[in-house]
């Protein structure tokens, strides 16, 4: 029954593709579906785009290791979504309109100084390039994790059998496909989100017996809200947790959607269904996390406890629906970062000349590359993918949010801004971890604000 449940699904995805691929006339239609995206739709997919396997897997795996602490995860994560459809789509939204850019890093480097434009748009596509790689395997990894634990699959077989489904539909249907099926695939994230938690809590026993359970462990770093040995360190974790939530900004595969928007009028839709939508699914893991430490305290996997008690307490057949639902996560983020990584190369490289067979070439190239990292290099969920997004937040956030609300930004100063936000955050991961990871997520975004700040006041002047 969970094999019928999961090949449905993945014959659902492949139809979109097709469908989508009737869509396709230009280089708009491909990258940003011809700017004509309903608010629902946009809603939905530029959520699960942004919550990716580190959403189901990554986030309630950090609840069963952390304990009580994991609840600072949800006002951190749902801030950026916070601060992109309140602050981020409104100007966005008409800007990308009237420049016509396709693309984030196009807006980015639009109207920049003599060569400093070929540039930022060299740097832009090798930044997305590189993090896309370790983003897109982090998720196929899951994928092989996802389908293993629900049947007898090898989880190399499972990756590849991931990787191609996403592959194939995005290389069909290009925007219109991911757009379509993230949506889709958002409503199911939401269904485990929504099922999954309640079930294992009332395995548990309900809140109080959660409570006591979590008590008789006999770990009290479980029961700490802030497991650090003084006030400034406290304070530092969760500062840099809340780092989190600035990186939403500069991610080219989430912001996309609002320059896909057909009007601004829609966003205030869109953003009560996306806020209420992360509310949802990030309370739910955290909740799940917490619920399976009790049940099953004994995990060698933390990343694993939503899989193991979906097969342990739900029905077959929402049992398949669940490890859809990862699956969706998984591929939801994956689609639209093979999408993005595709018009770094064959719009922004080639200066807007768009090359529909070089996107899909690059999407096939990327995407291999991503499955032999995630074959040959495995490396935790959470880790991965918060790496990777730090560093596009960083080098592309801060720069985008100046533009959008001071102005323009002279060329030198955007270059600066970017490399700086990048550098700094691959540099300080080198270095042991502040707590929350605070100085490679702040220092490196304050640092690129500020020097994209300098360069609007400098063009004032």
């Amino acid at each position: 029954m969970i094999l019928a449940t999961l090949l449905l699904y993945l014959v659902v995805l492949i139809a979109v593709g097709v469908w989508a691929q009737r869509r396709v006339s230009s280089s708009e239609d491909f990258h940003l579906a011809g700017r004509r995206m309903g608010p629902i739709v946009a809603a939905l997919s530029a959520s699960a785009s942004s919550s990716s396997a580190w959403t189901l897997l990554g986030m309630s795996g950090a609840a069963y290791a952390w304990g009580l602490q994991a609840i600072w995860l949800v006002p951190a994560v749902v801030s950026g979504f916070f601060i992109n459809w309140y602050f981020i789509a409104p100007k966005l939204q008409p800007a990308s309109h009237a420049s016509q850019a396709l693309t984030l890093v196009e807006f980015l480097a639009q109207g920049a100084d003599g060569k400093a434009e070929q540039r930022l748009r060299i740097l832009g596509a090798a930044l997305i390039l590189f993090c896309f790689t370790f983003y897109v395997a982090s998720q196929f990894q899951a994928a092989g994790t996802a389908i293993a634990t629900a049947l007898p699959v090898p989880s190399a077989l499972a990756m590849l059998i991931g990787a191609g489904i996403v592959i194939a539909y995005v290389f069909l249907g290009g925007f219109w496909a991911a757009s379509v099926t993230d949506a889709l695939q958002g409503l199911m994230m939401l269904f485990v989100a929504l099922v999954l938690p309640i079930v294992a809590l009332v395995a548990v026993g309900g809140p109080e017996a959660l409570w006591s359970g979590m008590h008789s462990l006999d770990d009290p770093a479980l029961m700490r809200w802030v497991d650090q040995p003084t006030p400034w360190m406290a304070v530092l974790f969760v500062a840099g947790l809340f780092g989190i939530g600035l990186g939403y900004p500069g991610q080219p595969h989430v912001v996309n959607r609002f320059m896909a928007l057909r009007s601004a009028g829609e966003i205030r839709l869109a953003r009560a269904v996306a806020l209420a939508w992360a509310t949802l699914i990030y309370v739910g893991m955290v909740l799940l996390g917490w619920s399976g430490r009790v049940l099953l305290p004994e995990l060698a996997d933390g990343e694993s406890v939503l899989l193991e008690l979906s097969v342990q307490l739900l029905p077959a057949v929402l049992g398949g629906i669940v490890t859809g639902g990862v699956l969706a996560a998984i591929m939801s983020t994956s689609d639209s970062q093979l999408l993005v990584a595709g018009g770094a190369v064959s719009h922004d490289l080639r200066r807007g000349r768009f090359s529909l067979s070089l996107d899909r070439t690059v999407i096939v190239l990327l995407g291999l590359a991503a499955l032999l990292l995630a074959l040959f290099f495995p490396a935790t969920i959470f880790e991965r993918v918060l790496f990777a997004w730090q560093v596009l937040g960083n080098a592309f956030g801060p720069l985008l949010i100046v533009l959008l609300f001071l102005g323009p930004v002279a060329g030198p100063y955007r270059l600066a801004a970017m490399l700086s936000g990048a550098g700094l955050t691959v540099v300080l991961s080198l270095f042991p971890n502040a707590p929350g990871d605070s100085a490679e997520r702040l220092i490196p975004f304050v640092v690129a604000l500020l020097i994209a700040c300098l360069g609007a006041r400098s063009r004032l002047r």
